[in-house]
Protein backbone atom coordinates (compact mmCIF):
# COMPACT_ATOMS: atom_id res chain seq x y z
CA UNK A 1 0.00 0.00 0.00
CA UNK A 2 2.82 2.38 0.89
CA UNK A 3 4.58 1.62 -2.42
CA UNK A 4 1.34 2.25 -4.31
CA UNK A 5 0.86 5.58 -2.49
CA UNK A 6 4.43 6.64 -3.33
CA UNK A 7 3.91 5.81 -7.02
CA UNK A 8 0.61 7.68 -7.03
CA UNK A 9 2.24 10.73 -5.44
CA UNK A 10 5.09 10.60 -7.95
CA UNK A 11 2.64 10.44 -10.86
CA UNK A 12 0.73 13.39 -9.42
CA UNK A 13 3.93 15.44 -9.12
CA UNK A 14 4.85 14.56 -12.72
CA UNK A 15 1.44 15.75 -13.93
CA UNK A 16 1.89 19.02 -12.05
CA UNK A 17 5.33 19.53 -13.58
CA UNK A 18 4.00 18.80 -17.06
CA UNK A 19 1.08 21.13 -16.48
CA UNK A 20 3.40 23.90 -15.30
CA UNK A 21 5.74 23.34 -18.20
CA UNK A 22 2.87 23.49 -20.68
CA UNK A 23 1.21 26.51 -19.07
CA UNK A 24 1.50 30.21 -19.83
CA UNK A 25 5.23 30.88 -20.14
CA UNK A 26 7.10 33.02 -22.68
CA UNK A 27 7.65 30.02 -24.95
CA UNK A 28 3.94 29.14 -25.14
CA UNK A 29 3.06 32.68 -26.18
CA UNK A 30 5.43 32.72 -29.12
CA UNK A 31 3.92 32.48 -32.60
CA UNK A 32 4.80 29.16 -34.19
CA UNK A 33 6.08 29.62 -37.72
CA UNK A 34 9.18 29.43 -39.95
CA UNK A 35 12.38 30.56 -38.25
CA UNK A 36 14.40 31.49 -41.33
CA UNK A 37 14.02 33.72 -44.38
CA UNK A 38 12.12 31.89 -47.13
CA UNK A 39 10.80 32.58 -50.62
CA UNK A 40 7.42 34.31 -50.47
CA UNK A 41 8.15 36.48 -47.44
CA UNK A 42 8.19 40.27 -47.13
CA UNK A 43 10.00 42.30 -44.54
CA UNK A 44 13.17 44.23 -43.78
CA UNK A 45 16.83 43.21 -43.98
CA UNK A 46 18.86 44.90 -41.26
CA UNK A 47 22.66 44.84 -41.18
CA UNK A 48 24.72 45.30 -38.04
CA UNK A 49 28.23 44.92 -36.67
CA UNK A 50 28.78 41.75 -34.65
CA UNK A 51 25.88 42.23 -32.21
CA UNK A 52 22.79 40.65 -33.72
CA UNK A 53 20.89 40.34 -30.44
CA UNK A 54 21.18 44.05 -29.65
CA UNK A 55 20.46 44.87 -33.29
CA UNK A 56 17.22 42.87 -33.09
CA UNK A 57 16.14 44.72 -29.94
CA UNK A 58 16.92 48.11 -31.51
CA UNK A 59 15.09 47.12 -34.68
CA UNK A 60 11.91 46.20 -32.82
CA UNK A 61 11.99 49.48 -30.88
CA UNK A 62 12.55 51.56 -34.01
CA UNK A 63 10.03 49.72 -36.18
CA UNK A 64 7.30 49.69 -33.56
CA UNK A 65 7.75 53.41 -32.87
CA UNK A 66 7.28 54.42 -36.49
CA UNK A 67 4.74 51.71 -37.35
CA UNK A 68 2.44 53.10 -34.66
CA UNK A 69 2.74 56.53 -36.31
CA UNK A 70 1.73 55.13 -39.71
CA UNK A 71 -0.64 52.30 -38.82
CA UNK A 72 -1.64 52.84 -35.20
CA UNK A 73 -1.06 50.50 -32.23
CA UNK A 74 -0.87 46.79 -32.93
CA UNK A 75 -3.99 44.89 -31.87
CA UNK A 76 -3.20 41.47 -30.44
CA UNK A 77 -5.80 38.73 -30.43
CA UNK A 78 -5.75 34.98 -30.80
CA UNK A 79 -7.35 33.52 -33.90
CA UNK A 80 -10.48 32.61 -31.94
CA UNK A 81 -10.78 36.16 -30.57
CA UNK A 82 -9.89 35.21 -26.98
CA UNK A 83 -7.89 37.64 -24.88
CA UNK A 84 -4.58 36.66 -23.25
CA UNK A 85 -6.27 36.52 -19.80
CA UNK A 86 -8.90 34.08 -21.06
CA UNK A 87 -6.19 32.01 -22.68
CA UNK A 88 -4.22 31.67 -19.45
CA UNK A 89 -7.37 30.60 -17.60
CA UNK A 90 -8.07 27.92 -20.18
CA UNK A 91 -4.51 26.67 -20.08
CA UNK A 92 -4.90 25.84 -16.39
CA UNK A 93 -6.52 22.68 -17.64
CA UNK A 94 -4.03 20.75 -19.81
CA UNK A 95 -6.72 18.80 -21.64
CA UNK A 96 -8.68 21.95 -22.44
CA UNK A 97 -5.53 23.72 -23.60
CA UNK A 98 -4.59 20.85 -25.91
CA UNK A 99 -8.08 20.77 -27.33
CA UNK A 100 -8.01 24.52 -27.89
CA UNK A 101 -4.64 24.39 -29.65
CA UNK A 102 -5.83 21.64 -31.99
CA UNK A 103 -8.87 23.76 -32.86
CA UNK A 104 -6.65 26.77 -33.52
CA UNK A 105 -4.35 24.71 -35.76
CA UNK A 106 -7.34 23.46 -37.71
CA UNK A 107 -8.53 27.06 -38.07
CA UNK A 108 -5.27 28.01 -39.78
CA UNK A 109 -2.61 28.69 -37.15
CA UNK A 110 -1.72 28.31 -33.51
CA UNK A 111 -1.29 32.03 -32.90
CA UNK A 112 -2.02 35.24 -34.71
CA UNK A 113 0.98 36.47 -36.68
CA UNK A 114 2.66 39.51 -35.20
CA UNK A 115 3.33 42.76 -37.06
CA UNK A 116 7.07 42.11 -36.80
CA UNK A 117 8.81 38.77 -36.40
CA UNK A 118 12.60 38.28 -36.23
CA UNK A 119 13.91 35.41 -38.34
CA UNK A 120 17.36 34.11 -39.19
CA UNK A 121 18.53 35.64 -42.47
CA UNK A 122 21.10 32.99 -43.35
CA UNK A 123 24.06 35.40 -43.13
CA UNK A 124 26.19 36.80 -40.34
CA UNK A 125 25.60 40.41 -39.27
CA UNK A 126 22.23 40.42 -41.04
CA UNK A 127 18.82 39.91 -39.45
CA UNK A 128 15.50 39.61 -41.23
CA UNK A 129 12.36 41.13 -39.73
CA UNK A 130 9.30 39.59 -41.34
CA UNK A 131 6.43 42.06 -41.66
CA UNK A 132 2.69 41.42 -41.62
CA UNK A 133 -0.07 43.67 -42.98
CA UNK A 134 2.15 46.68 -43.74
CA UNK A 135 4.29 48.07 -46.57
CA UNK A 136 7.93 47.65 -45.58
CA UNK A 137 9.24 50.06 -48.24
CA UNK A 138 6.87 52.78 -47.06
CA UNK A 139 7.79 52.22 -43.42
CA UNK A 140 11.57 52.25 -43.99
CA UNK A 141 11.36 55.38 -46.15
CA UNK A 142 9.30 57.06 -43.42
CA UNK A 143 11.94 56.20 -40.81
CA UNK A 144 14.83 57.47 -42.91
CA UNK A 145 12.98 60.64 -43.85
CA UNK A 146 12.46 61.46 -40.18
CA UNK A 147 16.06 60.64 -39.24
CA UNK A 148 17.38 62.70 -42.14
CA UNK A 149 15.21 65.66 -41.15
CA UNK A 150 15.64 65.59 -37.37
CA UNK A 151 19.25 64.30 -37.31
CA UNK A 152 18.35 62.37 -34.15
CA UNK A 153 20.38 59.20 -33.68
CA UNK A 154 18.05 56.43 -32.52
CA UNK A 155 20.24 53.34 -32.80
CA UNK A 156 23.79 52.27 -32.06
CA UNK A 157 24.37 48.95 -33.78
CA UNK A 158 21.93 49.04 -36.73
CA UNK A 159 23.70 49.99 -39.96
CA UNK A 160 21.33 49.67 -42.92
CA UNK A 161 17.61 48.99 -43.22
CA UNK A 162 16.60 47.55 -46.58
CA UNK A 163 12.95 46.82 -47.33
CA UNK A 164 12.07 43.49 -48.93
CA UNK A 165 8.83 43.71 -50.89
CA UNK A 166 9.39 40.57 -52.95
CA UNK A 167 11.36 37.32 -52.82
CA UNK A 168 12.17 34.55 -55.29
CA UNK A 169 14.67 31.75 -55.79
CA UNK A 170 18.24 33.02 -56.17
CA UNK A 171 18.94 31.64 -59.63
CA UNK A 172 19.34 33.98 -62.58
CA UNK A 173 16.49 32.51 -64.62
CA UNK A 174 14.14 32.65 -61.62
CA UNK A 175 15.17 36.21 -60.79
CA UNK A 176 14.62 37.48 -64.34
CA UNK A 177 11.25 35.73 -64.56
CA UNK A 178 10.12 37.15 -61.22
CA UNK A 179 11.39 40.68 -61.87
CA UNK A 180 9.67 40.81 -65.27
CA UNK A 181 6.37 41.18 -63.43
CA UNK A 182 7.65 42.69 -60.18
CA UNK A 183 9.20 45.78 -61.86
CA UNK A 184 6.21 46.63 -64.05
CA UNK A 185 4.59 49.21 -61.71
CA UNK A 186 7.68 51.41 -61.88
CA UNK A 187 9.21 50.78 -65.29
CA UNK A 188 6.65 49.42 -67.76
CA UNK A 189 5.26 51.82 -70.38
CA UNK A 190 3.86 54.43 -69.81
CA UNK A 191 5.92 54.54 -66.58
CA UNK A 192 9.62 55.33 -66.83
CA UNK A 193 12.42 56.54 -64.54
CA UNK A 194 16.14 56.92 -64.13
CA UNK A 195 17.48 54.09 -62.01
CA UNK A 196 20.42 52.20 -60.60
CA UNK A 197 20.81 48.59 -59.44
CA UNK A 198 22.26 47.82 -56.00
CA UNK A 199 23.21 44.14 -55.96
CA UNK A 200 24.84 42.14 -53.19
CA UNK A 201 25.20 38.40 -52.61
CA UNK A 202 25.91 36.72 -49.28
CA UNK A 203 26.71 33.02 -48.86
CA UNK A 204 25.93 32.49 -52.53
CA UNK A 205 28.57 31.73 -55.14
CA UNK A 206 26.48 30.71 -58.16
CA UNK A 207 25.48 34.25 -59.19
CA UNK A 208 27.88 36.55 -61.05
CA UNK A 209 27.38 40.18 -60.03
CA UNK A 210 28.00 41.66 -63.48
CA UNK A 211 25.79 39.12 -65.24
CA UNK A 212 22.88 39.71 -62.86
CA UNK A 213 23.10 43.49 -63.18
CA UNK A 214 23.29 43.27 -66.98
CA UNK A 215 20.28 40.95 -67.19
CA UNK A 216 18.18 43.19 -64.92
CA UNK A 217 19.18 46.31 -66.86
CA UNK A 218 18.18 44.57 -70.10
CA UNK A 219 14.84 43.64 -68.57
CA UNK A 220 14.17 47.25 -67.47
CA UNK A 221 15.06 48.46 -70.95
CA UNK A 222 12.53 46.08 -72.50
CA UNK A 223 9.78 47.31 -70.16
CA UNK A 224 10.32 50.83 -71.51
CA UNK A 225 13.27 52.10 -73.60
CA UNK A 226 12.91 55.48 -71.85
CA UNK A 227 14.24 53.98 -68.61
CA UNK A 228 17.82 55.21 -68.24
CA UNK A 229 20.65 54.26 -65.89
CA UNK A 230 21.82 57.03 -63.57
CA UNK A 231 24.50 56.13 -61.00
CA UNK A 232 24.67 59.64 -59.50
CA UNK A 233 21.15 60.73 -58.65
CA UNK A 234 18.64 58.11 -59.84
CA UNK A 235 14.94 58.50 -59.20
CA UNK A 236 14.66 54.82 -58.25
CA UNK A 237 17.04 52.16 -56.97
CA UNK A 238 16.43 48.46 -57.55
CA UNK A 239 17.78 46.66 -54.49
CA UNK A 240 18.70 43.02 -55.06
CA UNK A 241 20.01 41.15 -52.01
CA UNK A 242 20.83 37.46 -52.40
CA UNK A 243 21.25 35.35 -49.26
CA UNK A 244 21.91 31.67 -49.86
CA UNK A 245 19.04 30.46 -52.07
CA UNK A 246 16.71 33.46 -51.55
CA UNK A 247 16.70 36.65 -53.61
CA UNK A 248 15.21 39.70 -51.84
CA UNK A 249 14.14 42.64 -54.01
CA UNK A 250 12.59 46.08 -53.65
CA UNK A 251 12.40 49.39 -55.49
CA UNK A 252 13.11 52.46 -53.36
CA UNK A 253 13.39 56.22 -53.65
CA UNK A 254 16.06 58.57 -52.25
CA UNK A 255 18.68 55.82 -51.96
CA UNK A 256 21.70 58.11 -52.50
CA UNK A 257 20.12 60.96 -50.48
CA UNK A 258 19.56 58.67 -47.50
CA UNK A 259 23.11 57.31 -47.72
CA UNK A 260 22.20 53.88 -49.06
CA UNK A 261 19.60 53.56 -46.31
CA UNK A 262 22.26 53.68 -43.61
CA UNK A 263 20.66 54.92 -40.39
CA UNK A 264 24.04 55.90 -38.93
CA UNK A 265 25.12 58.02 -41.91
CA UNK A 266 21.75 59.63 -42.63
CA UNK A 267 21.77 61.57 -39.34
CA UNK A 268 25.16 63.15 -40.03
CA UNK A 269 25.43 66.68 -41.40
CA UNK A 270 26.53 66.62 -45.01
CA UNK A 271 29.63 68.64 -45.81
CA UNK A 272 29.02 71.17 -48.63
CA UNK A 273 30.60 70.47 -52.01
CA UNK A 274 31.92 67.13 -50.84
CA UNK A 275 29.10 64.84 -51.96
CA UNK A 276 31.19 63.16 -54.61
CA UNK A 277 34.01 62.32 -52.23
CA UNK A 278 31.56 61.18 -49.57
CA UNK A 279 29.80 58.92 -52.04
CA UNK A 280 33.12 57.34 -53.05
CA UNK A 281 34.22 56.84 -49.47
CA UNK A 282 30.94 55.52 -48.15
CA UNK A 283 30.84 52.09 -49.86
CA UNK A 284 34.27 51.29 -48.43
CA UNK A 285 33.24 52.35 -44.94
CA UNK A 286 30.04 50.33 -45.05
CA UNK A 287 31.78 47.22 -46.31
CA UNK A 288 34.30 47.44 -43.49
CA UNK A 289 31.48 47.62 -40.95
CA UNK A 290 29.44 44.79 -42.43
CA UNK A 291 32.57 42.66 -42.98
CA UNK A 292 31.57 41.07 -46.32
CA UNK A 293 33.56 38.77 -48.52
CA UNK A 294 36.72 40.59 -49.69
CA UNK A 295 36.26 39.69 -53.34
CA UNK A 296 32.67 40.94 -53.29
CA UNK A 297 33.77 44.21 -51.68
CA UNK A 298 36.40 44.75 -54.38
CA UNK A 299 33.75 44.21 -57.07
CA UNK A 300 31.45 46.76 -55.45
CA UNK A 301 34.23 49.34 -55.29
CA UNK A 302 34.97 48.89 -58.99
CA UNK A 303 31.26 49.13 -59.81
CA UNK A 304 30.91 52.36 -57.79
Amino acid sequence: IEESAIMSAGASDAKKRNKKRYGAGPQSKRWKGPRELEVGMQGILITCNMNERKCTAEAFNLLNEYAEELYGPEKLEDNDGASSEEEEADEDDVAAALKKEVAQLQAGGARQERRFQALQSGANNVIFIKTHNLESDKLVHHILTDLHTTKKKKSRVILRMLPVTGTCKAFQEDMVKYLTTFLEPWFKTPNSATYQIAFKARNSSHNKRDEIIKSIAGLVGKLNPKNKVDLTSPELTIIVEVIKAVCCVSVVRDYPLYRKYNVQEVVKDEAPKADGNAAKAEPHAEEQKEAPDTEEADKEKRED
